[in-house]
């Protein structure tokens, strides 16, 4: 059981992980013990999740979320098992987490009476000092 917050928790059937041999440093441990994990996630058979928060977390997982709606993570940072699994576990509850939080909807705003005089008045500016700078008369 992983828990989220006070209301979400995720169930042990969500969550599959799957272990690798890691690329990166470490020597010979690299060639003989699977360090990395992958974790999958059932997202979007999940239970626990509301189905906006399954909406924002498939936007924030991006290329994660595969066709059939799991999550997956992978993790090789450190050359423990144990220490990736950890890892991963809290990367996927702070992404759940992210998730849960509701953006804030944008009001939209008129500009104000001053502010579009001075934008046309400073373009009357620019507009003045580019039509002075045409070719010179020699005669006057």
């Amino acid at each position: 059981m992983l828990r989220i917050d006070d209301r979400i928790s995720i169930a042990d059937w969500e969550i599959t992980e799957n272990f690798t041999r890691s690329s990166g440093p470490g020597g010979q441990n690299v060639n003989k013990v699977s360090t990395a994990v992958e974790l999958r996630f059932e997202a979007a058979r999940s239970p626990n999740l509301p189905d906006p928060v399954k909406a924002r977390l498939k936007r924030l997982a991006g290329r994660r979320w595969l066709a059939d709606g799991a999550l997956i993570l992978r993790v090789e940072d450190t050359r423990s098992q144990a220490r990736n699994r950890e890892i991963a576990r809290d990367r996927l509850a702070e992404l759940i987490r992210a998730a849960t939080v509701a953006p804030k909807p944008r009001r939209p705003t008129k500009p104000t009476k001053g502010s579009i005089r001075r934008r046309l008045a400073a373009k009357t500016q620019r507009g003045t000092v580019k039509a002075l700078r045409g070719p010179v008369d020699p005669d006057g």
